[in-house]
């Protein structure tokens, strides 16, 4: 019988249980007591927070990962985010992987106008004498490497804050950072 976690993914966390290099690094096995061969369905970077799917199971792992499954993201943003920079992602922007210029697929990208309700970071994000800062909303199909913060950049707006709310048809709703709970299954 395989085990299916959803968890809120606290900044501050790597996605993964082991880790060899000589930082100490908090892990997600800090926050659970995970049964063994349990795996992070995709991965959010140390300083992203949000929904994260775990599971035993690799064919579910893969289905999860398919470019048929959308994720949506918000991005608190340096600035005020401008229609014209909008209209840029959605349209995909070209950006940095692996030392290689690369043009993200098409996406919605959307202007949030008021800051979603997602509690407090472990961090704070900085003081507001630094000058304004919005939210918008990416859904993507596919996940490269930092992809949201390389294209929020790319458009003149760099990502200060990012949190995954969406997985399919799966929603962080009131998660609250480093919860864990064990589902039957993943309805994506």
């Amino acid at each position: 019988m395989h085990h299916h976690f959803l968890i809120h993914k606290p900044y501050g966390y790597l996605s993964q249980f082991v880790y060899q290099l000589k930082r100490t690094k908090k892990l997600l096995g800090e926050l659970y007591e995970f049964p063994p061969n349990t795996m992070a369905i995709g991965r959010l970077d140390e300083d992203s927070e949000g929904l994260l799917l775990l599971t035993t199971d690799g064919m579910m792992s893969e289905l999860v990962r398919s470019k048929k499954v959308e994720k949506e993201y918000y991005a608190q943003v340096d600035g005020l985010i401008t229609d014209a920079a909008v209209d840029q992602l959605s349209g995909g922007v070209e950006i940095g992987l692996h030392g290689k210029k690369y043009k993200t697929k098409k996406c919605i990208a959307i202007r949030l106008e008021s800051t979603p309700k997602l509690g407090e970071r472990a961090k704070k994000i900085r003081d507001d004498r630094h000058g304004p800062t919005s939210w918008v909303s990416i859904t993507l199909t596919e996940g490269k490497f930092r992809q949201v913060r390389k294209m929020t950049s790319a458009v003149g707006f760099p990502t200060l804050r990012l949190v995954r709310v969406r997985i399919g048809n799966i929603h962080l709703k009131d998660l609250k950072s480093g919860d864990v709970i064990e589902v039957p299954n993943f309805d994506v």
